[in-house]
């Protein structure tokens, strides 16, 4: 895993092609975000829809139209050039996965910062909860169900979730630590029966990687924010930019300072 110093020096080496990868175990401690970017005639309606389902579209910060920078969760900033990997879907179908959406960027265009699990995994490493993925340098696994989200306006679908095995015997700690930050998903929505909410198989997760379960574990499910990803395919508005699954904005704000900003 590439190693950098400073959530700055990840953006900046974003911005620059330099760095493409997946940002899981970056910069432990700083606040991670999702993305998702569309043209302000539908802002309105994912805005509605990520505040009727705040579990998996927690907002951080909404930019001005238009705009490319933030005013909050990072100063020297670009969102158009620095995740490290992006998403373009049209009409509901996936067509680029391009490192910088510089040339398709439009002046109506509205970007909503969506918290990350990512943000929480610091904590959860502080208090000796491994964190398979990491150790496995791998994306963490992230699953379509069958929870059905809250629709507004033509924004409908069904949540995405990431799991992260546990030992059974740490799995209420897991739940203290991230009740403590809802702004990043909170608590788990499921924990020990992947059928239940429709995930047949968790060696073949829909976005990410599959991650080795010992005995003595549990999967923990969270809210994702991927789950906007999985919406757009389902509802099929003209033009979305999102990040690609993993490769998230690494913020300066720190996980603990997410309750006094927001």
């Amino acid at each position: 895993m590439t190693e950098f110093v400073t959530p700055k020096q990840i953006r900046q080496q974003a911005r620059i092609g330099a760095f493409t990868g997946q940002t899981s175990g970056m910069c432990p401690g700083y606040t991670q975000a999702n993305l998702v970017i569309l043209p302000k005639k539908e802002a309105y309606d994912f805005l509605l829809f990520a505040q009727r389902n705040p579990k998996p579209c927690p907002i951080l910060e909404v930019a001005d139209a238009g705009s490319k920078r933030l005013q909050t969760f990072a100063q020297d900033v670009d969102l158009a050039t620095d995740f490290p990997k992006y998403r373009v879907y049209q009409n509901g179908e996936l067509v680029s996965e391009p490192t910088d959406v510089t040339d398709i960027w439009r002046d109506d265009l509205v970007s909503f910062l969506i918290g990350c699990s990512f943000s929480f995994e610091a904590a959860l490493i502080a208090a000796g909860i491994e964190m398979r993925h990491i150790t496995m340098k791998r994306n963490v696994p992230m699953y379509k169900t069958n929870i059905k989200a809250k629709s507004a306006g033509q924004f409908h679908g069904n949540y995405v979730v990431s799991m992260r095995p546990i030992p059974e015997e740490q799995v209420v700690k897991a739940i203290t630590i991230t009740e403590r930050l809802p702004q990043v998903h909170g608590t788990p929505i499921q924990i020990g029966d992947p059928e239940r909410i429709g995930i047949q198989n968790l060696d073949q997760p829909d976005f990410g990687d599959a991650v080795e379960i010992y005995p003595g574990e549990v999967p923990v499910f969270w809210a994702c924010g991927v789950t906007p990803q999985a919406v757009v395919m389902e509802s099929k508005p003209e033009f979305v930019i999102t990040h690609a699954p993993g490769h998230m904005l690494v913020t300066d704000i720190r996980d603990n300072q997410l309750a006094d900003i927001l």
